[in-house]
């Protein structure tokens, strides 16, 4: 005898019902960057338009981020934290390997028992998020999904190094999905280039600093191990700056096109076009390649945040709708594409 399982019934869509963010408490300008590393406010602001970026104080960490973030995208989507189906929170700087940043902001805002996760997949983790949240509300497994992207990338940065330190910044995004009678997420485009898997990535692991601590147990007095412990006593962030802006401008223009031809629409269409804020150059380069129209308003919180990974595209949105309220209610069209090297795109309608 054949026995039929339940299924929850399904929703013609899902929409972005509210949105919040938080950025670091510390501006950080480029005059500051400049006395740790050789360089000039000139040469910043022509290679990546960074002015300013905000950082956030040691008293402030990534889960205070990411609430304050959750709390303003819950109260404008006028639902309770108790509503929320699950908790996604999108980063590369949580402290801990377990448990979940996603736990404990669910916890922190009321969320609990919502099934909590993080993803790990850098500046195309908000996207990535989208896409899991999407696929969560239209299937009827929730009928309320809260994304984060959230990023304190001043804890694994060296100041005093010059691939990819003066860029970053640190802040929080978010966005709570639920279910729309009509699709206001696309289908989202992504995914991933195995082979540049170093291209953006930390100087050592985990494991080399246990190496280190179990070397120096046998070498009480240190000296043997001082250089390599000044080297490695921290893994911080590098990048091939050169290969990666190659493959964000040829590569990433043409995942935005595909993402268009997804939704089934024309970049005459869109309201806007939020990119991850990686570098100026390339958010123009991609405006050019996707002949935007002028009409089309363009994310670029770069010039003030700097780059927050993750975070960057939600906190982008919010300055757009911040500036220009009149957008909300159209399409605009996000992409993410970072360290993995990884990437995801889709359009959304803004709340």
């Amino acid at each position: 005898m054949s026995v039929t399982l339940n299924q929850k019934p399904a929703n013609a869509g899902s929409r972005i019902l509210g949105l919040g963010a938080a950025r670091g408490d510390v501006v950080v300008t480029n005059e500051d960057v400049c006395e740790w590393i050789d360089s000039s406010d000139e040469w910043i602001r022509q290679r990546t338009g960074i002015i300013t970026r905000r950082r956030a104080s040691a008293e402030l960490s990534l889960l205070d981020l990411a609430e304050g973030a959750a709390r303003e995208a819950i109260q404008r989507a006028g639902i309770e934290p108790g509503q929320l189906g699950a908790v996604i929170v999108s980063t590369v700087t949580f402290p801990y390997a377990t448990p979940s940043a996603a736990a404990a902001l669910a916890d922190r805002i009321g969320a609990t028992p919502a099934p909590a996760f993080d993803i790990s997949a850098a500046c195309a983790g908000y996207c990535y998020g989208i896409a899991q949240g999407d696929a969560l509300v239209r299937s009827g497994t929730a009928d309320y999904v809260l994304v984060v992207g959230a990023e304190k990338l001043s804890d694994v940065i060296d100041n005093h190094e010059r691939t990819i330190s003066f860029l970053l910044g640190d802040g929080a995004g978010a966005v709570v999905l639920g279910p729309s009678e009509t699709p206001g997420v696309s289908p989202s485009v992504w995914g991933s280039d195995g082979s540049k898997w170093d291209t953006i990535g930390m100087t050592h692991s985990m494991l080399d600093l246990r190496d280190i601590a179990v070397a120096a147990e046998d070498d009480p007095e240190g000296t043997a191990l001082v250089a390599e412990t000044e080297a490695k006593l921290w893994p911080t962030l590098r990048q091939d700056g050169q290969t990666v802006f190659r493959w964000a401008v040829w590569s990433m223009a043409k995942v935005a096109k595909q993402a268009l031809d997804e939704a089934g629409i024309t970049s005459e269409d869109l309201a806007a076009f939020i990119p991850h804020q990686a570098n100026m150059r390339i958010i123009d380069e991609m405006v050019k390649q996707l002949k935007l129209p002028e009409t089309v308003a363009v994310g670029r919180d770069i010039a003030d945040m700097g780059n927050t990974s993750a975070a960057s595209i939600p906190l982008a949105m919010h300055r757009l709708l911040e500036e220009q309220p009149e957008l909300s209610g159209g399409l605009a069209l996000q992409i993410g594409f970072g360290a993995g090297l990884v990437f995801g795109a889709q359009v959304v309608r803004l709340p």
